[in-house]
């Protein structure tokens, strides 16, 4: 085994491939920054909170030889048992059941049970990738190898690339060992697409991400977003001004307290720099107002659940 890759046999594709690819993991071990750097936009929300990903996010990425179609899953876990954690779980399993390859992110030195838990997730007759992250965080290198070779032991991997999402080391290398697992097929999307979510869903996930940097472990994890409204308009320049209206769900009214913060600050900043960010991912300006509004209960009643887009 090399510290690089070990590959299949197999003989250079001739004609165009394309596939959908999932992202599986335990939480937080960097699914989400991964999609992101390998499509070059950040589709997918990342904070150092477990458990910050709650939907599948598709990613696609173009080259001349093939479409990438990567999709981000919730981080299986069994912590919390509710409907929300329920519908998250189901949705990484019928995930695996869809797609050309599985991406089984673990974090470099570090195998849980959790890690353990997904593993038996995995179907026998499925490429699976071993892709180990964050080797740059390790200081002791003669470390890595042992570990590689000792998770490598637990499945019968098709290939293992070490890498380092946040730095973007070996994603090249990571993208060269999927592309021969995809089957031989037109682009599903246009060139230009990086996500098949839509700009109203996108919005959500952006203010759900501020709440989840800024609050860190104060955040309440029954919180959602909600997009009430949602509308276009050109302005007098000819450029277009999205009006956006949100309602942060919390399921008591101390958390609805603890997000607003003193005066208003804290929701304050969390609108600014949500809306920040539309603006750079939308590339126009943006006019966001967010509140926040009490629904007890919301992630243990599946109608709401399912009205939230919870699968």
């Amino acid at each position: 085994m090399t510290e690089e890759l070990m590959l299949p046999q197999e003989s250079a594709a001739e004609d165009y491939r394309c596939g959908f690819v999932a992202i599986i993991g335990r939480p937080n071990v960097g699914k989400s920054t991964l999609m992101n750097h390998l499509i070059g936009m950040k589709v997918s929300i990342t904070s150092r909170k477990a458990q910050t990903t709650r939907h599948r996010i598709t990613g696609v990425l173009t080259n001349e030889s093939a479409q990438f179609v990567f999709v981000d899953t919730p981080g299986f876990q069994t912590r919390y048992r509710n409907a929300l954690n329920q519908a998250m779980n189901r949705s990484v399993t019928t995930t695996l059941a869809d797609v050309d390859a599985i991406l089984f992110v673990v974090e470099a030195g570090r195998f849980t049970q959790q890690d353990e838990d997904v593993l038996k997730l995995l179907p026998k007759d499925q490429a699976v990738l071993l892709v180990v992250n964050k080797v740059d965080e390790i200081e002791d290198k003669a470390s890595l190898l042992p570990f590689i070779e000792s998770v490598a032991q637990k499945h019968d991997f098709t290939a293992i690339v070490p890498i380092s999402a946040q730095k973007k080391q070996k994603l090249d290398v990571l993208l060269q060992a999927i592309e021969p697992l995809l089957p031989h097929s037109a682009p599903m999307y246009d060139e230009d697409q990086v996500t098949d979510r839509s700009e109203r869903f996108l919005a959500a996930e952006i203010i759900r991400e501020k709440i989840f940097r800024m609050m860190g472990d104060e955040l309440p994890y029954a919180i959602t977003v909600e997009i009430e409204k949602f509308d276009e308009e050109e302005m007098k320049d000819g450029r277009t001004l999205k009006r956006i209206y949100a309602a942060v769900l919390v399921d008591r009214d101390s958390q609805k307290a603890m997000l607003i913060g003193k005066n208003g600050e804290r929701l304050k900043r969390i609108g600014t720099e949500a809306r920040q960010d539309m603006e750079k991912l939308f590339d126009g300006k943006v006019y966001l107002e967010v509140w926040v509004k009490v629904k007890s209960g919301w992630a243990d009643d599946t109608r709401l659940l399912r009205q939230y887009g919870f699968e």
